[in-house]
């Protein structure tokens, strides 16, 4: 265990919710919801004005709409959180050649490796203080709360300590004083199902789970997690920071308004994602031997089945042939809400002709019937307006989408840089009208879940 409180915690505050509203002035100190605007959509992140009313990450946005019907409920702008996370990913190298980012607003860094001319706390609180103070300049006002601490851990826990926009240090040997009175949900894992185990063991909170010995925990909720928190509950974490640049893998899914009982439309939307998968494998100079193939059932049970190949491929009709096999072993009779396929295990080569043939003369499946359908719904659905979107118009200027419907998209004109704009309504196929996006833009994934 370190005896310094080296390991720095880093979590940019609400962060899509932030962005959005550094970059839409009229939003900012209002409730904001970012994720999706349908009946099935999910939260993604919550302003912490909207959490006043109770609204939290991963709720039904039914509900968020009805505990905060005033929010702004806006889609995702990837572009824009990607190149916030980019900049703060980039302060924080600068800092320290270990940096092990977790998701777009969070990572741990660290102090050891940094230029300090020690670790004593007063030197590291101020080394942090003046971080997040080059963070907010650098980012155009975005707040990140941040802990420190001797290990992993108690970092983590430092940081969500006071939040929003606070810095909490955990001096060294105060560890286990702070945690004894916590609930054990503030351990790593202890999710509802091992928290009810835990409970119904009068085991509450983090002292409590002290003072159970090894053998007990092992029996109540298994070897390997029995043993990591009786290891936590002493705050002993001797996990290091690891820095990881690389992308593990690459995806694409979809989630569909009506849930899907029909095989071959299955089938053709896999290929459709398998093709896209492989295009962004290829313009990145990469190739994977694991395809992967996700299905969310209609009770949102969440299947994932894998296969891995003997040698890496970039190769589309591959990709799909596997993903289309791994479909056959689920029963999806009961209707599927999402499907995605993935391809990990990446690398910068691949085997030619893997299996004996060309994917270029490969015989393509024809597409089944419905799928252009869908495809169509997809189409008009990308040509529509989304809340929250960056368009321009050819007079008025930058905006963003207020909200659209009935042939009519209503825009508000106003950007991080400007004051509260005016709010104008146009016909839906108004070419002076149009998307925004920046020119550098790279097609990005979505993150996951903020």
């Amino acid at each position: 265990m370190r005896k310094q409180a080296s390991i720095l915690h880093l979590d940019l505050d609400a962060f899509y919710a932030s962005v959005e509203q550094r970059d839409k002035p009229s939003l900012r100190g209002k409730p904001v919801v970012v994720g999706g605007v349908g009946g099935r959509g999910v939260v993604a992140t919550a302003s912490y004005e909207a959490r006043r009313y109770g609204v939290r990450s991963a709720m039904s946005t039914r509900e968020a709409r009805s505990r905060c019907p005033h929010a702004a409920f806006l889609t995702g702008r990837f572009h824009a959180y990607h190149e916030a996370s980019a900049i703060v990913m980039g302060l924080l190298r600068e800092v320290s050649p270990l940096v092990e980012p977790l998701s777009l607003d969070e990572a741990f860094v660290d102090l050891a490796q940094a230029d300090l001319p020690d670790l004593e706390v007063a030197t590291v609180t101020a080394y942090a203080a003046a971080l997040r103070d080059r963070v907010a300049e650098a980012t155009g006002g975005l707040t990140a709360s941040v802990g420190l601490g001797t290990s992993k851990f108690i970092a983590k826990v430092a940081s969500d300590l006071e939040k929003p926009d606070a810095l909490v240090v955990v001096p060294p040997g105060t560890e286990q004083e702070l945690l004894r009175p916590m609930s054990v949900t503030v351990i790593p894992g202890v999710g509802p199902v091992t928290s009810e185990r835990l409970r119904r063991a009068g085991i509450l909170t983090v002292a409590d789970l002290e003072a159970v010995d090894l053998e007990e925990l092992v029996r109540l909720v298994g070897q390997a997690q029995g043993t990591g928190l009786h290891s936590l509950a002493r705050a002993l974490d001797d996990r290091p920071v690891v820095a990881e640049r690389e992308a593990k893998s690459v995806s694409a899914e979809g989630t569909y308004e009506t849930d899907l009982t029909d095989r071959r439309l299955m089938e053709g939307l896999l290929t459709r994602q398998a093709s896209e998968v492989a295009a962004r494998l290829r313009k990145h100079g990469l190739s994977g031997r694991t395809v992967t193939i996700k299905v969310r059932l209609h009770d949102f049970t969440t299947l994932n089945r894998s296969t891995t190949l003997p040698a890496p491929t970039d190769s589309a009709a591959v990709v799909g042939r596997l993903a289309r096999a791994l479909l056959t072993d689920l029963d999806t009779s009961g209707g599927v809400r999402l499907l995605g396929v993935g391809v990990s295990g990446l690398a910068d080569w691949i085997q030619d002709d893997l299996f004996g043939e060309s994917a270029e003369g490969e015989p393509q499946d024809a597409d089944p019937p419905g799928l252009d359908a869908v495809e169509a719904g997809v189409r008009a659905r990308r040509a529509t307006y989304a809340p929250g979107q960056d368009v321009e118009h050819d007079e008025m200027g930058r905006g963003w989408v207020w909200g659209s419907g009935r042939g009519v998209v209503t825009v508000r004109f106003e950007t991080a840089g400007t004051p509260s704009g005016p709010v104008r309504s146009f016909a839906l196929d108004d070419p002076a009208l149009h998307p925004w996006a920046p020119p550098e833009m790279q097609v990005l994934e979505d993150p996951p879940h903020a």
